[in-house]
């Protein structure tokens, strides 16, 4: 199986390619400066003398205030084209994650990763609509699979960076103060490089050239979108699960790490590592699952096969049982999540296809965004991270294995036709 849906990535043309890569490395790149501050929140807490629960304050920030960057940026593609605007979107969070380098106090912090979350808020949906309007519909699971683990590959790629980095840094002085976690969002600025990868290779969506001209380029006004009240409303539950089970298994798992078990910070960079690599396994298997199997039977699946894991995942004894529990949590949790690309784009109508999904996954986002924050003070009160991230696993699998159940399926619909007939999709 997984010959077939790799062969479908040799079949693709030059332009598809290009689509799809400017879309994973967006995401990618994105998902790197997010989860640096994830990575730096035990050293910055010490830095500002707060703690850490006041740091995760920023998490909030940045999940809290995606979905304005989703409907801001969204509704620029839908109008301006997917390319230029996923440009724009990148240069923003690049520029942004540099200035957090250079905040004076965790007000300023505060800020700035909520302007950090507008930016971020953006670039899933774009950069998903450019994608899926590009490629062919066959093989879709496995592209899906692929783009979302653009996701894992930037959390590892944060990892190694902070395993191989922090150190180097946090022995490095300028003007008299050390560079510390600061040096990591000077890293985090790179990828403003994409930027022009995008504009030399990459180029516009065909469905969007289409449907501009067959709609004409009016501004998406609020009716577009209650035409899908529904299958939005069921997207936006769907999405708060799903965001709830990620970033509750990944925020503040470093910091687990390394404040319960006292793991260094090479070591917890390496976890994070193998627990990232697990993630994009997953996530690809699973997205190419989804298209033999169906998009709902394999988020379930997935999503029922983390429960058994819980014990490895959060209380194992040694180092080994804790790679061991946190790679295959992750394997699970990211299974599901693979198949999120291929399935809230194929719900989504074409004329807001690029603001409908990425809105109503940060939405979702906005309604689990104060999960880090009730993580880290429920476990400063309980005097440990062990039980608040178990119970948040199960709480969080039960209920969106309810949701999806209630779903529709819409595999392998079609990206261009769907433009005249959108009003269909308001079903859930």
């Amino acid at each position: 199986m997984q010959t077939r849906f790799f062969s479908h990535f040799r079949d693709l043309t030059a332009a598809q390619r290009h689509a799809f890569f400017a879309s994973f490395l967006g995401w990618s790149l994105d998902a790197f400066d997010y989860f640096l501050l994830v990575f730096c929140i035990p050293a910055m807490a010490a830095d500002f003398h707060v703690r850490a629960s006041a740091v995760a304050e920023a998490l909030f920030l940045t999940l809290a205030f995606r979905p304005v960057g989703a409907f801001l940026f969204g509704a620029l593609a839908d109008r301006f084209g997917r390319r230029p605007v996923l440009m724009l979107n990148i240069a923003c969070y690049s520029i942004l994650e540099l200035s957090c380098a250079f905040a004076p106090s965790l007000s300023a912090l505060l800020v700035l990763r909520a302007l950090f979350g507008i930016a971020m808020g953006g670039e899933w949906g774009v950069g998903a609509a450019l994608a899926f309007e590009s490629l062919p519909k066959e093989g879709r699971g496995f592209f899906s699979g692929l783009l979302q683990e653009g996701y894992a590959i930037g959390y590892l790629a944060a990892a190694a960076a902070y395993a191989s980095l922090y150190r180097v840094f946090a022995h490095l002085s300028w003007h008299g103060h050390m560079v510390g976690w600061r040096g990591l969002f000077v890293v985090g600025a790179l990828p403003a490089l994409v930027i022009f990868y995008i504009g030399m290779k990459v180029e516009e969506s065909p469905v969007w050239r289409e449907g501009r001209r067959a709609r004409g380029s009016s501004l998406i006004a609020a009716r577009d979108l209650r035409k899908y009240a529904l299958t939005f409303l069921f997207l936006v539950l769907l999405m708060t699960g799903f965001n709830s089970f990620s970033h509750g298994t990944q925020d503040l798992y470093p910091t687990f790490l390394q404040k319960d078990h006292h793991y260094s910070a090479a070591l917890t960079g390496t976890i994070a590592i193998v627990y990232n690599v697990g993630a994009l396994l997953g996530g690809v298997l699973f997205g190419a699952i989804s298209e033999r199997f169906g998009r709902k039977r394999a988020i379930i699946a997935a999503t029922l096969l983390t429960l058994p894991v819980v014990p490895l995942f959060a209380f194992g004894g040694s180092v080994g049982a804790m790679v061991t529990g946190a790679f295959l949590m992750q394997f699970m949790v990211q299974g599901a999540w693979g198949v999120v690309p291929a399935y809230l784009t194929e719900l989504s109508p074409a004329p807001v296809r690029a603001t409908f999904p990425g809105l109503a996954y940060q939405i979702g986002n906005l309604l689990a965004s104060r999960n880090a924050v009730v993580q880290a003070k429920a476990a400063e009160h309980y005097g440990g991270y062990a039980w608040v991230l178990a119970a948040t696993v199960v709480i969080v699998a039960v209920y969106l294995v309810c949701v999806t159940a209630f779903g529709r399926e819409a595999r392998g619909a079609e990206m261009a036709a769907s433009w005249e007939r959108g009003s269909a999709c308001n079903s859930v």
